[in-house]
């Protein structure tokens, strides 16, 4: 009996080498069409948990204003009795720590003295709230960014509290937002509504390049630069060439500060200026080592920002959102702020 033969370009009991190629190429185009919309699917969905934890921080501090009649205070600044030379900035505790009660945070919160300044006299953290502020608290961390400390001592956090639309040169003290040094805001003192205020939205966890970096190897997003106005001008910080204070942006939750837990709307969401912060060093101890910012909503998400409006309720908005819009926005008597989406 004659033995049959087989070739690659005749099979009758299979898939000829050309049909199998083309099967492998058609299985990698489809891949390559899929992977896109996986991403995409996955991004939503970390979008979406990012605006949840948003949300848990906006209703906290409402539930804070139901108990004590103001909402808290973004940071604070106080004589320390037991060392009256402490700057009173060096309290410092942000409107976050204040909150960590009303977020079922126990288990942090009893590492915590609030009474007790951040920061001793030798810009050290007071010894008696180390192990709490390292404490890695999962409710301020986007799942967009890379969830890891950026400062041993501390747990970062990407969200953070506005001060207002940031036209007074960044002050950190007396702005027209809902969250600033001292503040005691009433949801009654808010003219616009609380649903065209915002309270709280993301921000990105930043990066320590050496502070001598040249401009163009510098990530805008991820550091800020300082200046040398305060309080801060436009020309001032267009010419920013050194970067960070000692610490990158979110590095701490516990830190009311431009650098980690606040923020203003003087720029428009993920805006390709650079963050600029300017610290006033020379004055009272009412003032010294005071922070003014112009630091603005930042996120991995696509175009846009989570922001948290001062109901509790949560918005996308875009990175083109007019700009008088976005500060109205972050104003408690904007008077513009309907606008924005």
């Amino acid at each position: 009996m004659p033995r049959r033969r087989w070739s690659l370009s005749s099979s009758p009991a299979g898939f000829t080498l050309v049909e199998l190629l083309t099967v492998i190429a058609i299985i990698g185009a489809l891949s390559s069409l899929l992977l896109p919309a996986v991403q995409n699917a996955r991004e939503a969905a970390r979008r979406a948990e990012c605006a949840v934890k948003l949300r848990q921080i906006s209703l906290a501090a409402l539930n804070y204003e139901s108990a004590r009649g103001v909402l808290p205070p973004g940071s604070v600044a106080k004589e320390y009795p037991a060392d009256v030379r402490t700057p009173h900035t060096f309290y410092r505790w942000s409107a976050l720590a204040h909150l960590l009660p009303y977020m079922e945070g126990a288990p942090v919160v009893s590492q915590l003295d609030l009474e007790t300044p951040l920061y001793s006299r030798t810009l050290t953290v007071s010894e008696v709230n180390r192990p709490g502020v390292a404490e890695l608290v999962s409710a301020f961390l986007c799942p967009s960014d890379r969830g890891a400390p950026v400062n041993e001592s501390f747990g970062p956090t990407n969200y953070a509290t506005c001060t207002g639309s940031g036209l007074d040169g960044g002050a950190p003290f007396e702005a027209d937002g809902l969250s600033f040094i001292n503040s005691r805001v009433k949801l009654a003192q808010v003219v616009d509504g609380t649903s065209y205020t915002l309270y709280a939205s993301e921000t990105l966890l930043g990066e320590t390049p050496p502070a001598s970096t040249p401009r163009e190897q510098v990530d805008p997003r991820l550091v800020y630069g300082m200046a040398a106005a305060v309080p801060l001008t436009e020309v001032a910080c267009s010419e920013l060439g050194v970067w960070n204070l000692t610490d990158p942006p979110g590095f701490s939750w516990a830190n009311g500060e431009y650098r980690t837990t606040l923020l203003n709307n003087y720029r428009t969401p993920n805006a390709r200026e650079f963050d600029c912060i300017s610290t006033q060093l020379i004055g009272s101890l009412e003032v010294r080592y005071v922070a003014y910012g112009w630091r603005t909503a930042r996120s991995n998400h696509p175009r846009g920002v989570n922001a948290a409006a001062a109901d509790g309720s949560v918005r996308f908005v875009g990175d083109a959102v007019d700009v008088e819009a976005w500060r109205a926005f972050g104003a408690r008597n904007g008077g513009k702020a309907a606008s924005v989406p």
